[in-house]
């Protein structure tokens, strides 16, 4: 039971920052599907830190550095969805699609081509980071606390305040409703969708790194991070668009992705003999299910996913 709930935490940690994220994209007009690849290089920016970290002695300094390290590289890539939706006004779905396929080839070179330089015989896309890890972990009578389990509240709280408690956040969420009148008061709605694409590249590369260091000690980028940026944005969805329901969704998707890393733990869930592949599909066939019966109720930002044209009315 004690592992089941600290992986439905961390798990829904993941979420909470990935949809966070994507909420705040899309808040501010801009359809962000490139939440996968943004996590997979938030993930790849903290794991070599972390592998390059290792003989650091000083665990608060290695958690910091992990953490700045896949925030800067969650921003940088977001800046790819920016540049060509904002200032090119590039359809903002074929790009998300493309930082998504993007990621995780480049990952995957990036590692291999690393791994070879320090020993040609390893062609392996794999980054291990055992002792680093330790960093992040507290361990209380059995439970694995992750630093990032607090992080997740943290931010939670400030995305709350900062949407509806702050002139930034009401000019944000007005850019995502209505560009155009957002503008004739004088709010400047590019600089405005520009900090919403880079607030989700900050919080999607941290929910990468959350996602890879989660229950192992080494990972392997051709894999990516399992669909969980699309698993955000279901939580998102499924969530309206607003915190407190994005952390509630995250703590069932969350909880629902855990099992497939605990049920075997559980007698009368190993005696129904179903598949370990059964259990790790079924976040994903929740998500299918889930907004099937609601999203005719969702209530998505008007403007979302369309250009701003200033001579528009």
């Amino acid at each position: 039971m004690i592992l089941l709930i600290q992986y439905t935490l961390i798990f829904a940690s993941v979420l909470i920052l990935v949809a966070l994220g994507g909420c705040f994209s899309e808040h501010s007009g801009v359809i962000n599907l490139g939440l996968e690849g943004i996590m997979v290089m938030g993930a790849l920016g903290g794991a070599l830190t972390m592998k390059y970290m290792s003989a650091v002695s000083s665990k608060p300094l290695i958690a910091i550095c992990v953490v700045v390290i896949s925030v800067i590289t969650g921003v940088i890539y977001s800046a790819l969805l920016g540049i060509a939706s904002i200032n090119f006004q590039a359809d903002q779905t074929l790009v998300g699609t493309a930082m998504n396929m993007l990621a995780a080839a480049a990952a995957t070179v990036i590692v291999k081509s690393i791994n070879m330089a320090e020993n040609p015989d390893n062609v392996s896309s794999t980054v291990q980071y055992v002792n680093a890890k330790k960093a992040l972990i507290v361990n209380i009578k059995g439970f694995q606390f992750n630093w990032f389990m607090l992080i997740a509240v943290i931010l939670l709280i400030a995305a709350y305040v900062v949407l509806y408690k702050t002139r930034f956040g009401l000019r944000l969420m007005a850019c995502g409703e209505h560009p155009q009148a957002a503008d004739s008061v004088g709010i400047n709605v590019a600089k405005m969708r520009w900090a919403g694409v880079l607030i989700s590249g900050m919080l999607g590369g941290l929910g990468g790194i959350v996602y890879i260091t989660a229950g192992v000690s080494e990972w392997k980028f051709e894999t990516g991070v399992a669909g969980f940026g699309f698993l955000a944005l279901a939580v998102m969805i499924f969530g309206q668009w607003k915190p407190v329901n994005i952390a509630l969704a995250a703590l069932l998707f969350g909880f629902f992705r855990a099992l497939s890393n605990v049920y075997s733990g559980f007698d009368f869930l190993s005696a129904l003999n179903i598949p370990g592949s059964i259990y790790n599909m079924m976040p994903y066939i929740i998500s299918l299910i889930v907004l099937a019966f609601t999203s005719k109720n969702s209530r998505a930002p008007k403007a979302e996913g369309i250009p701003y044209d200033k001579g528009q009315r």
